[in-house]
């Protein structure tokens, strides 16, 4: 198995590679660390399986997920998260995820969700009810935020991302390759959409909706 890493905290990411690499079953062919960059390198490097944290900054791993699903939907992308609340586990696996396995777990566990996701089986932590999760994907979270959510373009949750992170026009621009008068009428077109005035509803709105977590 060639497996990519995607997380924020280099130490992690380590960690990971000596644990996967030492165990002789897989390689590490490539670490991101952010969103954006595990998108890059998914496409440079076609690797079987990403190991993707749930919360990092810039772009999360729910978001850098559906983009890289929607275009290169046979990688297989394994959800690492500190959370068990309901609405990342529904966010991951509406973005495709292949698994769902928290931080705290061993690296037995990690082991399990790799073998699972490589022969095209879903893998959630035990630590996630299943049954609350068969619920989640049969009915989902009701909320009006999520569904408007669901509606959004993958640049215009990028664009709220960069926002609740406290970017200004001019860094958002330039993360995202666009004009400061794009990203402006990508905000604009945002608060008409969500019913948004101002950087705090945008911050309370990415965090109901999992976006970030801070």
């Amino acid at each position: 198995m060639r497996i990519l890493l995607a997380d924020d905290h280099a130490i992690v990411r380590q960690g990971l590679r000596s644990l996967i690499e030492n165990d002789g079953t897989a390689k590490v062919v490539g670490e991101a660390e952010d969103g954006r960059e595990a998108i890059l390198l998914a496409e440079k490097l076609l690797p079987d399986i990403i190991i993707m944290d749930i919360a990092m900054p810039g772009l999360n791993g729910l978001e850098a997920t559906r983009q890289i699903k929607e275009s290169l939907p046979e990688i297989k992308v394994i959800m690492l998260s500190m959370y068990v609340e309901d609405i990342y586990v529904y966010q991951a696996l509406r973005a495709d995820a292949d698994g769902y396995v928290q931080k705290s777990s061993a690296f037995e566990e990690l082991k399990l969700a790799l073998h699972a996701v490589k022969r095209g089986d879903i893998y959630l932590s035990p630590s996630v009810s299943q049954v609350l999760v068969r619920e989640l994907l049969r009915i989902g979270p009701t909320t009006e935020a999520t569904r408007a959510m669901e509606k959004l373009t993958p640049r215009e949750r990028e664009i709220i991302q960069l926002v609740a992170e406290g970017n200004s026009r001019n860094e958002i621009a330039e993360t995202l390759s666009i004009s400061p008068k794009t990203v402006d009428r990508h905000r604009e077109n945002l608060k008409a959409k969500l019913n948004i005035r101002n950087k705090e509803e945008f911050l309370h709105f990415a965090r109901i909706t999992g976006i970030v977590n801070f």
